[in-house]
This record gives structure tokens, sequence and C-alpha cells, in this order.
């Protein structure tokens, strides 16, 4: 009883943990977006030399790949909590 009592607090910690996780997630990816739309707009500048288009383009690869990857962590954080598998994730 006890070992059962143990591993649904374990779950219900680790569920928590994974839910914050998330929504901290999904706040991440929002801000990059937002940074995303202010590169768009500033590359639309005709005033811009072609140095300084080619580091936007750079700025906006380098998030781009931020974004999919944090997408595919966010996708497999809600992938656990809804097959009802939630763990503690450790990254190191």
């Amino acid at each position: 009883m006890r070992q059962s009592q143990a591993e649904t607090r374990r779950q219900n910690v680790a569920k928590r943990s994974m839910t914050k996780e998330a929504k901290q997630l999904a706040g991440l990816i929002a801000g990059l977006r937002k940074s995303l739309d202010g590169i768009h707009k500033e590359r639309m500048s005709t005033k811009l030399t072609g140095a300084e288009m080619g580091m936007l383009d750079e700025r906006r690869n380098n998030l781009l790949l931020t974004i999919a990857a944090l997408d595919d962590r966010l996708s497999a954080v809600q992938g656990l909590i809804d097959l009802g598998r939630p763990h503690i994730i450790r990254v190191h």
C-alpha cells in the first residue's frame, strides 16, 4: 500500500513539474516568435546594407532552429502528459 501511495505521489509531482515545463516552453516559444516578427519588420527596412541583412538572416535562422527544437520538446512533454506517463526530465 505504501509503495502505491509513493508511486502516486511521484506521478503527481512529475505531472505538476511537466505541466509547469510545458507552460514555460509555450511562453518562451511565444516570445521567440515575437522576436522573429521584429526581425522580419526590421529586415523590410530599405536602409539596410547587405551585411546588415545577412546578420538579420542569420539571427532569423538561429531563432527558427531554436523554436523548432523547443516545439519538439514541448510536443514530447505534452505527449507524455497526455499518455499519463509523466516523469521528471533531468537536463544535464
